[in-house]
């Protein structure tokens, strides 16, 4: 149970301590939980939706929904979000759209990638009519962090690199396994979700590659938050079709 304790720390807020000095590999021994992980917030997002639904219009449920949703994961991969827009959206050379992505300034890509993101989150909450896609967009967006790992780093000493050497093939199958019977319950929705958001994750991963030279962790990050508006939109769509 280490491990979970380890998945559920970094990628939520709850009141969970990591183990002193938790390294990227550590972390990666740990990936096979983040879809389980996902599964929490997911429930907790449902349980906030039906809960909103009770006294506010849908425009404020998504809203609600949505902050829910940055409080419960403490903003984490939207940071990465942010950092890749400036990386991979500046006009430079592959080593300097590197060192924009490292800087811990946001620049103007950033923000409006996360304004965007954020608004777009909320107007699709806010349309559905099943909470379902809530359940299923926070279990996709951890599985797309160990995706990652079928790219090349593109630092071998980064972020992106020492986790991608801690993953473990058990660990990758488990995850695999609950994210498909996640898709796999919501039927032909749950599918065609599934489908977009890996469409969606793959560009960004074959962009990385191409304008940066491989993934790094906030290149990972963007992938979590991607994929899940990815579920959202395609859920949104097809409810409203």
């Amino acid at each position: 149970m280490n491990t979970w304790r380890i998945a559920a720390g970094f990628l939520t807020t709850l009141p969970i301590r990591n183990p002193v000095g938790l390294s990227p590999k550590g972390l990666g021994r740990a990936a096979g939980w983040f879809p389980i992980v996902g599964l929490v917030l997911g429930a907790a997002l449902m349980a906030t939706w039906f809960l909103a639904r009770l006294w506010f219009p849908d425009m404020l449920t998504g809203a609600l929904v949505t902050l829910a949703w940055v409080a419960l994961t403490g903003g984490l991969h939207l940071d990465g979000l942010a950092d890749a827009c400036d990386g991979l959206l500046a006009t430079e050379t592959p080593s300097r759209r590197l060192e924009i992505l490292h800087d811990v300034r946001v620049g103007a890509f950033g923000a409006i990638g996360v304004a965007l993101l954020l608004l777009l989150k909320a107007a699709a909450v806010g349309a559905l009519i099943d909470p379902l896609p809530l359940l299923l967009a926070p279990i996709l967006g951890r599985w797309s962090l160990l995706l990652g790992g079928v790219f090349s780093p593109a630092r071998p000493a980064g972020l992106g690199a020492d986790f991608r050497s801690g993953l473990t093939r058990r660990g990758l199958a488990a995850a695999a396994l609950v994210t498909a019977l996640a898709a796999g319950l919501l039927g032909w929705r749950g599918l065609l979700a599934f489908a977009v958001a890996h469409a969606v994750v793959f560009a960004l991963f074959r962009a990385a590659r191409v304008r940066l030279g491989g993934v790094t962790g906030d290149v990972l990050g963007a992938a979590c938050e991607l994929a899940e508006l990815s579920v959202l939109l395609a859920s949104a769509a097809k409810l409203q079709a």
